[in-house]
């Protein structure tokens, strides 16, 4: 099989081209042939060495990927040879609230990840994937769709009507304001660039806020909702914007902190949240229940992920840069020739 692998040292000059030997699938494990990989921030980091410094190598990095089964060991009950699969997440967390066991049975760290040809997975953390999506766009759902639907769906219990307030136009906010726009909920998104937010309302956006031209977006967010607040944010940037977006909900309204991208630490006056009985939920992607519970909604809605750009396996070095450019709009992908 053909993979890549951070090798001796992180860094993106370590991600290295290697071939390592064919696996046999035995008992109750599975083959699967992977056609494409897609990448999250998290990958960025763990390659890095910033995720987590301590990480044994050589390691295959990434997290999500999709393909097809080639061959199941004895016992093997829940695919077959033939099916079109992604892996989850965490390996060993099927369903309710994750354990600290089962968030150490991650993809792409510390297991080995998807950026090969092949993987050898237990049967318990697979899922099919909906029938009418390309083995690009099922890549895209491990993470980033399940991540959006546990903030906004599982835990934000987001209904017809609300508001929800979205940052950013990466693969998880695109995610979120499909699934609003499914659920008949009103969608704020902000962005730095007005190409991006065109694209969004394109997307089912009703309102757009560039960040730039009003830096003191929460302010906006409270004009557009006559003053009270959205009922909802999905908040990647982290420690640069969470005060933003706590002054940016409603009284008893909630904030998904899915994403650090904007800084992991920051001060934040508690009073607004302890007086005005703001709910703030970290969100770590989600169980086997929850994907396959998203996926049913995803077939009843005929939802497509957005796919920024798709690279061949050998430029997975370039995807990466592509993504640490921040320049995209959804999800990169890298397809297995």
């Amino acid at each position: 099989m053909r993979a890549f692998e951070i090798q001796k040292a992180f860094g993106l000059d370590s991600l290295t081209l290697v071939e390592r030997p064919d696996s046999e699938p035995g008992p109750g494990r599975v083959l699967v042939r992977i056609k494409a990989a897609s990448l999250n921030y998290r990958d960025l980091l763990m390659i890095r060495g910033a995720y987590n410094p301590r990480q044994p190598l050589p390691l295959i990095p990434l997290s999500d990927g999709a393909g097809e089964v080639v061959r199941v060991g004895e016992g093997v009950v829940r695919v077959k040879a033939g099916d079109r699969v992604a892996g989850i997440f965490a390996q060993k967390w099927l369903a309710g609230p994750p354990t600290k066991a089962q968030l150490l049975s991650t993809l792409g760290g510390p297991l080995d990840g998807m950026l090969a040809d092949q993987a050898v997975l237990h049967e318990d953390g697979l899922v099919h994937v909906p029938a009418h999506l390309t083995d690009e766009e099922a890549a895209t759902l491990p993470c980033a769709a399940v991540t959006a639907w546990s903030a906004i769906v599982e835990q934000g219990r987001l209904k017809a009507g609300d508001t929800l307030l979205v940052l950013g136009t990466g693969g998880v906010s695109l995610f979120a304001l499909q699934f609003a726009r499914a659920a008949g909920a009103r969608v704020i998104v902000t962005s730095s660039s007005d190409a991006k937010l065109e694209r969004a309302r394109g997307l089912g956006a009703s309102e757009t806020i560039n960040y730039v031209a009003s830096p003191e977006w929460e302010k906006k967010v409270r004009e557009l909702t006559g003053g009270v607040g959205v009922d909802h944010v999905l908040e990647v940037g982290g420690g640069g914007t969470l005060a933003r977006s706590v002054r940016a909900v409603r009284v008893a309204g909630g904030i998904s902190l899915i994403g650090v991208l904007a800084g992991s630490t920051t001060e934040v006056n508690l009073n607004p949240i302890l007086m005005q009985n703001i709910r703030v939920q970290g969100v770590i992607v989600g169980s086997r229940d929850t994907f396959e519970a998203m996926n049913r909604a995803i077939v009843l809605h005929r939802l497509r992920p957005v796919v920024d750009r798709v690279f061949p396996f050998a430029e997975a070095r370039a995807a990466l840069e592509h993504m640490a450019g921040q320049g995209h709009f959804g999800k990169i992908v890298i397809r297995m020739d």
